[in-house]
């Protein structure tokens, strides 16, 4: 301790704070997220690393010396948020009552300052330590110093410097140089990546030595190094950190101004107490005589100030191998009012994985990891895996045992795969996270970070990663446990941290506990059930598929004057904009002309080659991911596909499908329709399809209360006849089909936030006229623009928009200085709650739809949920049954001021259903 220099990168932390925490207020309305970040990020190092002399750099206000070299130096960076930018002098303040000196030098930046100063500890003989996430400072690494990243809990010494970056730490200039650091807008070579500047690195020992044989290096990357010599001096001098700051001209020294100071007790208890450091106040206040910190966790009742996070300390986990250990774990969670329960397994793929072991808490910093199938060279007796889920399954099936856990929607299936009935779901800290802040990460990393000021071991620190990624089950027991129990550990005080917040907010918690807990149970059912999928038809399709794909590619040649390659950007773009000299409608990032989808569906009105790419990239994606795909997924046990659906993503409440993907299939061609198909009911049964019509429309006339929309919908009119009748000035019955198409454009355009210029280029009218269809519609729809003005002034004060049912719709950019950005989030504000009162809906109906069918057990079964569809595989027995009932259900699910109508289609298959 007394030989160690610890160095803060403050300018690093203050953004990275700021990012990772929510939108925090002070009760006055101050923003407060950056410094809640700061305080438990430094008092967290303080506990970790005790050192005798310590210091928080950060960048002075000013130009810098490498503003003069480089006048484009960090151009490309956006202005500092007004949010953060009123919290610096604070932070500044609560930094200095911690006891922590604080550097800022003028000309200079921070990691100038923290390359001198470690400079000088070293030739003092003392050990550096640097926290930063900032990978320019892996220069100053050598035996003396060390970074670390508390955001990653990553350890950078020689040695993880060349594991990380592949160079050792006196090569990082010469790398950087190469691949350039577009953060701070310094260009490296163009096209030289980081494989290729470790194989030049690697041949020719430095950036000399490359530079030295540039004219040697051959291809497209070697022309580019060549027109970049005159540069990469310059950019050297722009990357490598000054360690010769005066730093004695600013009365800084190592032994006399950055000795560790004891806290000013009284200033934070004033500090905490302006800004609403409700916990941290307590804290204070109760701290012990000696001044060590206690480390406290966040209040089980929930009631602290939003932003009261108190980093927490690393938990004491037992490693169960023995019976005796077992049962007196089983007792504990017998008699717990709430356990945590996590699985370990061999796969993240839910239908297959099998499990390696299981961890449990049910008390914060306690918990226990329960091996059952580790397998490597000497790995000690572990208990029978199917003996100990035999003596745990009464407590896991007991639906009276309540339990916790992250994502148990995934647990439920790896129980299931081993016999067991997950049962007592109580909570998912994923998905109160996703209630309580949808826009932010969910995963368990960034939560604990969040919440708990908790940095959780990484899986790949565990296993490792890439090609060299190691299964869970090669782990050794008491890794495994410090990782595994941790999970289970953190779950349960992630639980206690956000608990409060979603239960005393009645909407919040009708979300969380009507809503997103059962449709996470009726999800695990629809995964389990899968999709039948008729493979044969399948192929068939995907030779025909193929035969159009060759002949696209001949008309192609045939149109280019030769062979190119159809799915390479840059030969296209030769042709396209060289050979055949087509306009140039937008360029790349790098000033290339575009060939993406936007540009070639444009080109695709006036040439013939775009159409024919138009037309192949589609085939191409149908045959690669659908045709060729899918009979490659089907499950060979149960013989069908098992999507899984994703419920913590969007942040509208919409559920997200992968792997496979069947929400994204194309229906607007016919060769995208033929793929449905291929979906297929089992001997004995049709393909229900029950589909909500019209939702988001209806959903506008219930909260805009229009009147004329109320009407039409009451009335049972169509609404883009009705919509056209009021825009044309007609009957109804006089509205031809071009009208009618023109007012379903404006409709659904409209509530997604489409301009005039939109509408114009969807209909293919000028400007003006487009103008005036909207300047009508308002004019008829009044409801609807009054809507509009309300939600975003409404958005822009409070941050979020809310659904019919509460569901929070954050919009962190709603009020950004950046018009893009802020018109983007009031464009989401107007259509989320569309969007989101309509996910809610659907996910009412599963609830509803899963409760009719086990309740009067039938043999129909939910397989698949696509946008506001549901599909039932349904024996022939009971088809009238659920033609009946099936409608009536999804209509009854809420009484907006509109009637909701489902309608409903049958099939042997999901085409001829939908």
């Amino acid at each position: 301790m007394q030989n160690t220099l610890l160095l803060v990168d403050g300018s690093s932390y203050l953004y990275r704070a700021f990012h990772a925490l929510p939108d925090l207020r002070s009760p006055d309305g101050h923003p407060t997220g950056a410094m809640h970040g700061m305080v438990n990020m430094l008092r967290r190092l303080r506990q970790d690393y005790p050192a005798a002399y310590i210091a928080c750099v950060f960048d002075a206000k000013g130009k810098t010396f490498r503003d003069d070299m480089y006048p484009e130096y960090k151009a490309t960076r956006a202005s500092m948020p007004d949010d953060l930018r009123l919290q610096i002098e604070p932070i500044h303040e609560v930094v200095r009552h911690m006891g922590w000196p604080i550097l800022m030098v003028d000309g200079v930046e921070a990691d100038d300052v923290i390359g001198t100063l470690s400079v000088q500890a070293s030739s003092l003989g003392m050990n550096t330590v640097v926290s930063t996430g900032d990978k320019d400072l892996a220069q100053l690494v050598n035996d003396k110093v060390t970074l670390i990243n508390t955001m990653s809990n990553e350890k950078l010494d020689e040695a993880g410097v060349m594991a990380k970056f592949g160079v050792p730490p006196n090569r990082i200039i010469d790398y950087l140089t190469l691949i350039g650091d577009t953060v701070d807008n310094i260009p490296g070579v163009a096209k030289c990546g980081p494989k290729t500047a470790l194989k030049w690195l690697a041949l020719h020992d430095s950036l000399d030595g490359v530079i030295a044989n540039a004219a040697s290096i051959g291809g497209a990357v070697g022309e580019n190094l060549r027109q970049a010599l005159d540069w990469l001096p310059q950019g050297r001098a722009l990357i490598t950190v000054k360690t010769d700051c005066d730093l004695a001209a600013h009365m800084v020294s190592i032994a006399d101004t950055l000795v560790a100071q004891p806290e000013n007790k009284e200033g934070l208890k004033a500090f905490f107490e302006r800004y609403g450091f409700k916990t941290l106040l307590r804290e204070v206040i109760q701290r012990d005589d000696e001044g060590a910190p206690r480390a406290l966790l966040n209040s089980p009742e929930g009631d602290l100030f939003p932003g009261a996070v108190v980093p927490v300390m690393r938990g004491e986990y037992d490693t169960v191998v023995t019976e005796a250990d077992l049962e007196r774990w089983l007792a504990l969670v017998d008699a717990a009012e709430l356990t945590s329960v996590d699985t370990e397994t061999t796969s993240l793929d839910p239908m297959t994985a099998q499990m390696v072991g299981i961890s449990l808490s049910v008390e914060a910093g306690k918990g226990a990891y329960i091996p059952l199938a580790h397998r490597y060279a000497g790995v000690p007796e572990q208990l029978d895996r199917e003996a100990v889920l035999a003596r745990m399954k009464p407590w896991l099936e007991d639906a009276s045992k309540p339990k916790v856990g992250q994502n148990l929607k995934y647990d439920s299936h790896i129980f299931a795969n081993h016999g067991v009935t997950l049962r007592g779901i109580m909570h998912d800290t994923l998905l109160q996270s996703y209630v309580f802040e949808s826009h932010k990460p969910h995963d368990m990393d960034s939560m604990a970070l969040r919440h708990l000021g908790y940095t959780t071991i990484p899986f790949t620190e565990v296993c490792g990663k890439g090609a060299g990624q190691i299964c869970f089950d090669q782990v050794e027991l008491g890794r495994a446990t410090e990782y595994a129990a941790e999970d289970s550990d953190i779950t349960l005080r992630l639980h206690q941290a956000m608990k409060g917040h979603v239960e005393s907010d009645e909407k919040l918690n009708f979300i969380y506990r009507q809503i997103e807990l059962p449709t996470s149970v009726v999800l695990h059912k629809i995964e389990r059930n899968g999709v039948l999928i008729d493979a044969e038809l399948l192929n068939v399709q995907s030779g025909e598929l193929g035969a159009r794909i060759m002949e696209l590619e001949q008309k192609a040649y045939e149109l280019a004057g030769g062979p190119f390659n159809l799915d390479s950007p840059k030969q296209i773009g030769e042709i396209f904009f060289g050979k055949l000299q087509l306009p140039v409608i937008k360029k790349t990032p790098s000033g290339a002309p575009s060939t993406d989808e936007e540009v070639l569906q444009k080109l695709a009105e006036d040439f013939p080659l775009p159409k024919i790419l138009l037309e192949y990239r589609g085939m191409s994606k149908l045959k690669s991911t659908y045709t060729d795909k899918l009979p490659k997924m089907v499950n060979r046990a149960t013989g069908r596909v098992h999507t899984n659906y994703a419920q913590a993503v969007a942040v509208t409440g919409r559920l997200s499908s992968n792997e496979p993907n069947l929400q994204n299939i194309p229906i607007r061609t016919a060769e995208g329709r033929r793929i449905r198909e291929a979906f297929i009911a089992g001997p004995g049964n049709v393909i229900v399809s029950a589909d909500y019509s019209q939702i988001e429309l209806r959903i506008m006339a219930h909260i805009s209360e229009d009147a004329a929309m109320l009407r039409a919908f009451a009335e049972g009119e169509d609404i883009h006849r009705a919509t056209a009748a009021e825009i044309f000035g007609v009957p109804p019955a006089e509205v031809q089909g071009e009208q009618r198409r023109y007012a379903k454009v404006i409709n659904f355009g409209l509530i997604y936030g489409m301009s005039a210029f939109g509408l114009a280029a969807n209909l293919g009218i000028e400007r003006s006229a487009a103008q005036n269809y909207i300047d009508k519609y308002f004019a008829r729809f009044s409801g609807v623009r009054q809507y509009m003005e309300d939600t975003r002034m409404q958005a822009k004060a409070r941050g979020y928009v809310e659904t019919v049912f509460g569901r929070r719709l954050w919009l962190p950019e709603i009020n950004s200085p950046n018009g893009p950005r802020r018109q983007g989030a009031e464009r989401a504000a107007i259509n989320a709650p569309m969007q989101g009162t309509a996910a809610d809906l659907i996910k009412l109906a599963m609830i509803a739809v899963q409760n009719w069918l086990e309740t009067d057990k039938l043999g129909t079964r939910m397989i698949m949920q696509v946008h506001d569809e549901l599909v039932l595989e349904v024996p022939q027995a009971e088809l009238e049954l659920v033609k009946a009932r099936l409608p009536q259900l999804m209509a009854g699910v809420a009484a907006l001021k509109v009637p909701l109508l489902a309608e409903v289609g049958i099939g042997k298959n999901w085409d001829e259903a939908h």
